[in-house]
């Protein structure tokens, strides 16, 4: 591991030699990405340095102990060795951990797509609960909220809702959430008090750029309609609605909440690229490997992660088998707690493997 860490801050000296020079300094774009490296560097240098101050320090202390008589001095001695030795093994613990394989995605804007699944008008109500839940979340991290599209139902629920989240390491936090989850409880339309079980499914998908992702204009068809509201209603006299098929995966965007065409195409190219982005790390992940055997999650929406138990005030997490008595708070968006158990099981794994 040491070696390791060496190359990164020696390779971290490179990059901030190259971002002093001339030539670099004055290409904006190529200062920003060699800006961007040293930054990803900068955590695991700078923790690697305090490692090694304290390395020196407690060869020092050892050599005091080594051939001191004076009491006193031996027993300031050995509380310096303790705290050194404590210290230097949580340097060594964060090392490990900043040492694991970053996914490129983590940093990226992200799209969740929610949908009603099993259980009629109640899996609506809890999709816009789910969709409420997230949108405080994001909140909470500064992020914003952008809808692509929305279908109400008659209720106040919602079948499908698809939303971007912009801000800092969105999908490192929300990279965990896609799968069935499943909600317990009794309806509001339920005269006789019985609990009901839904269901709704989340995708998480990294935002693509244009970089990573290639898309032939002659691959897309494009056709426009009328949108329409609840019942078939026309909510617009206009063809603005707008229907991105790719054909050589299938996939199929719908996108009319705007009243302008253009901005129904933008948005439902944007989902379609991230769908086809999605599809594609897949793919790439499931050459590479077979899923772990410690995986937290593939992200699959046939997989049951998570289940919102609203009699016992429960949400359990079934991948790390996580439960907390607090479900009011989760469902305002208080998420941070199961989030982070995610990502700690996610790199108690990867550990494991290394």
């Amino acid at each position: 591991m040491r070696r390791k860490l060496q190359d990164i801050a020696a390779e971290q000296q490179r990059i901030g030699e190259r971002m002093a020079d001339p030539e670099v300094a004055s290409k904006p774009a190529l200062f920003r990405e060699a800006a961007r490296a040293h930054a990803d560097l900068s955590a695991t240098v700078a923790r690697f340095r305090l490692f090694l101050r304290d390395e020196t320090q407690l060869v020092g202390t050892l050599s005091v102990l080594d051939g001191e008589t004076d009491p006193d001095l031996i027993s300031m001695a050995r509380e310096d060795q303790a705290r050194l030795e404590h210290d230097m093994s949580e340097h060594e613990k964060a090392l490990k951990l900043l040492l694991i394989p970053k996914d490129p995605n983590d940093s990226k804007n992200t799209i969740l797509e929610i949908r009603a699944g099993t259980g009629g008008d109640e899996a609506a109500l809890f999709c816009a609960d789910l969709y409420r839940a997230y949108s405080r979340f994001a909140e909470r991290k500064g992020w914003k909220v952008e809808v692509l599209s929305l279908h109400e139902t008659g209720l106040g629920g919602l079948k499908e809702v698809i939303f971007k989240l912009n801000g800092e390491n969105v999908y490192s936090q929300l990279k965990y959430e896609g799968g069935v989850h499943r909600v317990q409880r009794v309806p509001k339309t339920e005269a006789q008090g019985r609990i009901h079980t839904s269901a709704v499914t989340v995708a998480v998908m990294p935002e693509a750029e244009d970089v990573e992702l290639k898309i032939e204009e002659k691959d897309l068809q494009f056709d426009v309609y009328r949108s329409s509201g609840p019942g078939g209603q026309s909510v617009n006299t206009t063809d603005s609605a707008v229907r991105v098929t790719h054909r050589p995966s299938g996939l199929v965007v719908t996108c009319q909440d705007e009243k302008s065409q253009h901005k129904n195409k933008a948005k439902a190219l944007l989902i379609l690229k991230a769908r086809l982005y999605a599809k594609m790390q897949a793919e790439e992940s499931a050459k590479r490997s077979v899923n772990r055997k410690n995986q937290v999650g593939s992200g699959d929406r046939s997989e049951r992660i998570r289940t919102y138990n609203f009699p016992q005030n429960r949400v359990t997490d079934h991948r790390i088998n996580l439960t907390i008595y607090r479900l009011e708070q989760a469902m305002d968006g208080d998420l941070q707690d199961v989030i982070d158990a995610l990502v700690a099981s996610d790199q108690a794994a990867q550990l494991g493997e290394t």
